[in-house]
């Protein structure tokens, strides 16, 4: 048998622990307990699994693997992203001590940047000051020291780190004026305006007696693993924190195959004007929530240049290659149009004069700084945007745009000229295609036009309308009404409604919008969103392939997805549906809401809509998700008659100062043209007709 006792206790919490193991045989009523042969394979396991132990040792923490799984998947997918000195300095990494790359990774997803070592204090973490000796000498890490010189906005950094008393006191040591209630926020902006203006030489001697070392990661460490993360989860809402969500059980990901034939950023020029472009489009967000328009402006100015001189990167209209417009979205440009976008939002609607010296000039064209809406900044921007991307489908909300801000500044035969142009665009589509037909419907009347659309009849068309009386709780304008509802409960106009038809056809239902659409969707389509098409899954942390709001997604997979719907017409869509339900519980999968939708509430729901018309609707999700994935009717209803058959409705819910949008208008037609029973619902406080 094998004995086994603790040799000595660890000095330190995470060390391993010494033991001594020993096996000898023993007798019993005579006999061997064990033979030879069972001891010598007792002592081969107990011989692996110490192998093993040292192979990966116990104390090795899991935020620590990740990070190191991180940086080694990225230099072997991308290895030519990085310069020579940047690979090198990337692999040091996993040469530095257990405690050394701890304290990074702790200090790297911390929200700093400064941080006080006397205050760093990890379980797992044996010796900091080692580990920052260590950080600080391979350029991990910075260090604040007396002589550093600090920039303002570094300084500011540095002052957080201090407590209100510390800050006071540093305050009083200056013989600057402190009020006693003074706001931790209030105080460093008094020391940091005597920084400024250089009456305050000593500012940093004062803080280091106060908080003695303080510690950040270096520029170069943050650049680099920033732009790791980046490449690795090719977004910038996952961080670290994806795999602490996959290792807690919280958050699983669909199973499938990462076939990656391309790479999304064919040189290192790319990524970095793609890194540059992120930069300008935060610094343009967080300028518009400081109200801060001069630097507005600069950035508009910067990504009009950018776009404006790089057209060889934008893509051929004339023959498209369609996995490189799903793959445009990594480019600067995409990133710069984003941008400008912004800016045409804030020049549409910005009435602050700016006090400047001289207009902002870009392309030989002077900005207008009056106090009125600058329609004509803004069409020049959105001319830009049509004329570089010319295979988007964010060329009908653009078209639309352009069109409105004609008329806006008298212009209305060109704005006339720009909707019949977008008309002929096939990447204008749903809303947009609507909003535009009903511009030129309006505008193109004699003198300017004497012929009548042919399209003119479809906008005629009717869409039913039920009216229902409500006893509203408040009229305000700007507000979104509410009513009291049959239970004498305070509810909403969908709440409301969905009470109306449930008293007056026995009708169930969800109000959901386009939720539960997703949600069916993303449970029939499940298997054709995981098939296996090259470049579409690049990382172990996506819910949906790259392509799937793009025309790639249907043309790549027209071969599985036509006999898919082909079932779904048949009338299996409750049988796959169930089957899917039951096999991916609780994955995360895109638009799929495992918490807001049961399973019974959608199998009645997929029981009751026709076949024909499921499929249908299936069908223009995949062709183009990206322009019917929002806008859909508020209510879902549905009813059985028996034999478990049944019936559904869609209802578009509006309250007494709503009107119906493009996109809702043109996703009710479609509907009907699929084969639904859909309608408007109006809600008024007199329940009668208009």
């Amino acid at each position: 048998f094998l004995q086994g006792y603790v040799v000595s206790v660890p000095k330190r919490s995470l060390d391993a622990v010494p033991i001594q193991i020993v096996c000898q045989n023993s007798i019993f009523n005579g006999k061997k307990g064990c033979d030879e042969f069972e001891a010598l394979h007792l002592w081969q396991k107990a011989l692996q699994v110490v192998e093993f132990a040292k192979n990966r040792p116990p104390n090795t923490t899991k935020y620590q693997q990740n990070f190191c799984l991180l940086l080694k998947e990225v230099l072997t997918s991308s290895p030519h992203l990085f310069t020579k000195d940047e690979k090198k300095f990337i692999e040091s990494f996993t040469s530095l001590s257990e405690d050394s790359q701890r304290l990074f990774v702790r200090l790297y997803t911390r929200k700093g940047p400064w941080f006080r070592l006397s205050t760093i204090m990890y379980p797992e973490i044996c010796n900091p000051q080692q580990a920052v000796k260590e950080l600080s000498a391979t350029g991990y890490l910075c260090l604040f020291e007396d002589t550093t010189k600090l920039h303002d906005d570094e300084m500011k950094d540095l002052l957080s780190v201090l407590t209100v008393s510390e800050l006071r006191d540093i305050l009083c040591t200056l013989r600057k004026k402190c009020n006693q209630g003074s706001r931790k926020q209030n105080l460093i902006a008094s020391l940091l305006s005597c920084y400024k203006g250089g009456s305050c030489l000593v500012l940093q001697r004062l803080i280091l007696e106060r908080t003695e070392i303080c510690i950040r990661t270096s520029p170069e460490a943050e650049s680099l693993f920033w732009r790791a993360e980046r490449l690795f989860f090719l977004n910038g809402e996952q961080d670290l924190s994806a795999f602490l969500l996959v290792d807690l059980g919280i958050v699983k990901y669909p199973t499938y195959n990462c076939i990656i034939l391309e790479q999304i950023f064919s040189n290192e020029s790319d990524l970095l004007a793609y890194e540059e472009a992120i930069e300008v489009a935060q610094v343009i967000d967080q300028s518009l929530d400081e109200n801060n328009f001069e630097l507005v402006l600069r950035c508009i100015m910067i990504a009009d240049s950018r776009i404006s001189c790089c057209p060889e990167k934008l893509i051929d209209s004339t023959s498209p290659d369609l996995m490189a417009i799903f793959r445009s979205c990594f480019s600067a440009s995409w990133v710069y149009s984003k941008v400008i976008l912004l800016g045409i939002s804030f020049l549409e609607c910005e009435r602050s004069p700016l006090k400047v010296i001289s207009p902002y000039l870009y392309s030989g064209y002077a900005l207008d700084l009056s106090v009125e809406p600058r329609y004509k900044d803004a069409i020049h921007l959105l001319r830009r945007l049509l004329d570089c991307f010319t295979c988007d489908t964010r060329r009908g909300y653009w078209t639309v745009r352009l069109s409105v801000d004609l008329e806006h500044i008298g212009c209305p035969n060109e704005s006339l000229s720009v909707a019949e142009a977008g008309l002929l665009d096939p990447w204008v589509r749903a809303g947009s295609r609507m909003a535009l037909q009903r511009r030129v419907l309006r505008l193109a009347k004699p003198p300017r036009r004497w012929k009548t659309p042919s399209f003119s009849e479809s906008l005629k068309r009717k869409i039913i309308e039920v009216y229902i009386q409500g006893r509203p709780l408040n009229c305000e304008a700007g507000r979104k009404s509410r009513f009291y509802g049959e239970d004498g409960e305070q509810c909403g106009v969908e709440q409301l409604a969905l009470q109306y038809y449930a008293r007056e056809g026995g009708w169930q239902g969800v109000h959901t919008e386009s939720g539960i659409w997703m949600t069916i969707f993303g449970l029939l389509m499940w298997d054709i969103l995981v098939s296996d098409v090259p470049n579409v899954f690049r990382t172990r942390f996506q819910t949906a392939p790259l392509d799937m709001e793009t025309d790639h997604f249907y043309l790549a997979r027209k071969s599985l997805i036509e006999p898919h719907l082909q079932k779904i017409h048949d009338g299996l869509a409750e049988e796959i549906l169930i089957t899917s339900w039951e096999l991916h519980m609780g994955t995360a999968c895109r638009g799929v809401n495992w918490d807001q939708h049961s399973l019974s509430d959608l199998r009645a729901a997929v029981s009751c809509i026709r076949g024909p018309c499921l499929a249908s609707l299936c069908r223009h999700l995949a062709q183009d998700y990206g322009s019917w994935s929002s806008g859909m009717p508020d209510l879902l209803l549905w009813r059985f008659h028996g034999d478990y058959k049944g019936e559904a409705k869609l209802v578009e819910v509006k309250g007494p100062r709503d009107q119906l949008s493009e996109q809702q208008r043109a996703w009710l037609l479609l509907l009907m043209d699929c084969g639904f029973n859909a309608e408007v619902c109006k809600v008024s406080t007199t329940g009668t007709s208009p």
